[in-house]
């Protein structure tokens, strides 16, 4: 390690994701430093509410799929959206 890395507290998500997206960790840390295969449990993806109007036969079509495959609707529409932009 080089010189001890000081992270501020944030007001914000967006300023802390400024902080780290102009942060040179090369000052901080030698590759040695770190290791392989950490795991960070509690870290959780950030989500928004969005509001987006579907017909009502698209919805029921979603909700009875969903229905079949036991998971809320919601969730197979986020899946379906990452698969449609190639994320899954």
């Amino acid at each position: 390690m080089k010189k001890q890395l000081v992270v501020p507290k944030f007001k914000s998500e967006e300023e802390e994701a400024e902080f780290w997206a102009n942060l040179d960790l090369s000052q901080y840390f030698e590759p040695s430093d770190f290791k392989r295969g950490m795991v960070f449990p509690s870290l959780k993806k950030t989500k928004r509410l969005i509001s987006i109007r579907l017909p009502e036969q698209l919805l029921l079509k979603v909700k009875v799929e969903a229905g079949k495959l036991h998971v809320p609707y919601q969730h197979l529409i986020q899946k379906y959206i990452e698969k449609g932009v190639g994320l899954n």
